[in-house]
């Protein structure tokens, strides 16, 4: 197959995603959607992935980890609200996708990533699309990034067992973290809020995240 081809099929691929998982669960930001459309997920994966790059379902990506399901990472971002002009952490590089969905949507993004494969797979792919808003640190991510903080908004890729107080210190106020916590095998989708000096949680959808390993998360 051509590379032309096999463009046009990726394209394709991502306006099924969109029309058929993401519309009907209630995606409806425009540029949340947007950002789906164009982001190239399958090179985010390996190319022995590449035809299920674009289904209903996370993918393995290395070292334990995920590619959360398209659904998923679209819901996440939606729920921080970003307009364009906020400064984003996210927690848990992984692939590198769901950075570059954010650095669509937001002035600058701040990922860590504990990990050095991965890391450095991410920032190779990252470079080669052009996503040059964000910024990637190898570290214990449950600490946060505190160099560039506060942050407009924070997205957690991992699972906790509570929400780490290093983000919450690190968040904006206003501000919005969204984080999944609860036990190793499920989780619950937290949405935090920090607004005049008050930090309040609402509970969203049942969601099963790989644990988030650090010293405010789960032990190895």
């Amino acid at each position: 197959m051509n590379q032309t081809k096999n463009n046009d099929v990726f394209k394709v691929a991502r306006e099924r995603m969109v029309a058929t998982q993401l519309k009907p669960r209630g995606i409806t930001d425009p540029r949340v959607l947007e950002a789906m459309r164009s982001v190239p997920r399958h090179l985010f994966v390996d190319e022995a992935l590449w035809d299920q790059a674009y289904g209903d379902h996370p993918l393995p990506i290395g070292h334990g980890q995920t590619i959360s399901q398209p659904y998923i990472v679209a819901l996440m971002t939606q729920e921080l609200g970003l307009k364009g002009d906020e400064k984003v952490l996210e927690v848990g590089t992984g692939s590198g996708y769901q950075a570059a969905i954010l650095s669509r949507l937001a002035r600058s993004v701040f990922s860590v990533e504990r990990v050095p494969a991965l890391l450095a797979r991410a920032r190779k792919v990252l470079d080669s699309l052009g996503y040059t808003n964000v910024h990637l640190k190898l570290d214990d991510g449950t600490w946060g990034w505190k160099e560039h903080a506060p942050y407009d908004a924070i997205m957690v890729t991992a699972g906790a067992p509570a929400v780490p107080e290093p983000l919450v210190e690190q968040l904006a106020d206003p501000g919005v973290m969204v984080i999944p916590v609860g036990d190793q095998f499920s989780q619950s989708l937290v949405k935090v809020i920090k607004k005049d000096g008050k930090v309040t949680e609402e509970y969203k959808e049942g969601v099963r995240f790989v644990k988030l390993i650090g010293d405010h998360g789960w032990k190895e």
